[in-house]
């Protein structure tokens, strides 16, 4: 690639992106990471993946898709926390835990988004190897989330992007 084209491409990928979100996000995520980890969190991580997920251009687009996350981490750590603690968790449990998501989403009029953050965070607490009470991992799972959605939230608030603003109306 010659050199004006390579020039060219960078000016389209700033002008058509922006530089702000990325900004923004890298900001948020390192926030919320520091955040965990102040907290003594133990799978810190979550928070800024939490945060990415949620960034958006403005609040309004961060509320709902942070909204559903949140109603679908809740939904998913409590019965996972709750299935955790009292069955072992075989293929037959984990499917049935699943399909019962999907049932308790339809039943409460949640949207697929929300059933499908539930069913992840499902998945991680009872598949994934801890020592540990699945109550307190269902705990540790939703404060970390939570945190990486009150960062993006506060600054999608605090620091509007104005220029992805503009271009969506």
């Amino acid at each position: 690639m010659s050199k004006h084209n390579s020039g060219r491409s960078l000016s389209f990928l700033w002008n058509s992106f922006g530089a702000i979100q990325p900004l923004q996000t890298a900001i948020a995520a390192s926030v919320s990471l520091a955040v965990a980890n102040l907290l003594g969190m133990p799978e810190a991580y979550w928070a800024p993946v939490s945060t990415i997920i949620v960034m958006q251009s403005t609040l309004g687009a961060s509320w709902v898709v942070s909204k559903q996350r949140f109603i679908g981490t809740v939904v998913g750590a409590a019965f996972g926390a709750l299935l955790g603690s009292f069955f072992t968790p075989t293929i037959i449990i984990y499917g049935a835990a699943i399909l019962l998501l999907g049932f308790i989403c339809a039943i409460a009029h949640l949207d697929k988004s929300a059933y499908r953050f539930s069913g992840v965070t499902l998945s991680i607490i009872l598949l994934v190897t801890r020592s540990g009470a699945p109550w307190l991992i269902g705990l540790h799972r939703f404060v970390e989330v939570s945190i990486g959605i009150v960062v993006a939230l506060a600054l999608a608030a605090i620091w509007p992007n104005q220029q992805l603003a503009r271009s969506t109306q």
